[in-house]
């Protein structure tokens, strides 16, 4: 398992956003369906980006101070696509927002897909 970094992400629709800071937490459908919340690190949010959201221009990035959390978080491969032994947390509970420390756009280029977080 990797450190815990200073910053975790999560990438959501902006009223997805809004809807959560009115309910105190964020759970997402893969709460549901899967156990748990996807969360990358910052050098690592594109490719979920590219893969699930490319061309969507209303999406947030939450930062997620991890110290913050109340469910654990686990590390655990992506798909057969991200680079080889690359890990992705994923928090196995909601996502309270008193953990999220900054909310900013987060936008695809002109050809729709998004690139890294530059720091």
């Amino acid at each position: 398992m990797p450190p815990l970094p200073a910053v975790l992400v999560h990438l959501c629709g902006a009223e997805e956003w809004r809807c959560a800071q009115a309910d105190g937490e964020l759970r997402p459908e893969s709460l549901a369906s899967s156990g748990f919340v996807h969360l990358s690190t910052p050098e690592q949010v594109h490719l979920p980006a590219n893969r699930l959201y490319a061309g969507r221009a209303d999406l947030v990035l939450l930062r997620i101070d991890p110290a913050l959390l109340t469910s654990p978080i686990r590390w655990e491969p992506g798909v057969a696509t991200d680079p080889a032994a690359m890990v992705f947390p994923h928090l196995y509970g909601p996502l309270p927002v008193e953990a999220v420390i900054s909310v900013t756009p987060y936008l695809p280029g002109p050809d729709g897909s998004f690139g890294p977080l530059s720091s």
